[in-house]
């Protein structure tokens, strides 16, 4: 039968609690601005940051199937933001520069992630551009970290399907 839910979640956080605790806040229920004030004061890098997430993703993603797929190019962002902070003396450290976040399966990025909608169809379709609000996050400095889980074509094409419900994820929990 193997183990519950409830038990692996609290298996996998128990050690990233104690990660949250070096970085001397709690990482895990920090606000943008909370952040960016740790980035101020060089308490967390943006790289510490995506890297936290990238464990998240990897310990929760298998139980959840949240996450579509990461973005490979997220470190690099990281670290690009982090030497724009450093070169800046942190005055680039607002909104949400340097702050990774996950886009919506559908959400067109011209980059190594699929725009699918869910849908095996779309895999590996190139899109001709980003779409405007990923435009806007790019400007902003945001760090796209992937992609998230949707509801095959967003439910378009039939009200039957079980919410959440992808060719490319599965079903998430």
């Amino acid at each position: 039968m193997g183990p519950s839910p409830r038990l692996v979640a609290l298996l996998i956080f128990s050690p990233l609690h104690l990660l949250s605790l070096s970085f001397g806040f709690e990482i895990k229920e920090a606000t943008v601005s909370q952040i960016q004030q740790a980035f101020k004061r060089k308490e967390l890098t943006s790289r510490d940051l995506v890297e936290f997430y990238l464990r998240e993703i990897k310990g929760l993603n298998p139980l959840l199937r949240a996450v579509l797929e990461v973005n490979p190019g997220a470190l690099d962002q990281a670290d690009e933001a982090d030497k724009e902070r450093e070169a800046t003396y942190g005055d680039c450290a607002e909104g949400l520069h340097g702050i990774p976040v996950l886009l919506k399966g559908n959400i067109a990025t011209r980059d190594w992630l699929n725009t699918t909608a869910g849908s095996l169809a779309l895999l590996g379709s190139v899109v001709p551009r980003d779409a405007g609000v990923v435009r806007r996050l790019r400007a902003a400095g945001a760090i796209i970290l992937g992609k998230a889980s949707m509801s095959k074509w967003a439910e378009f094409r039939s009200l039957k399907t079980p919410m959440g419900c992808n060719a490319i994820g599965g079903q998430p929990k």
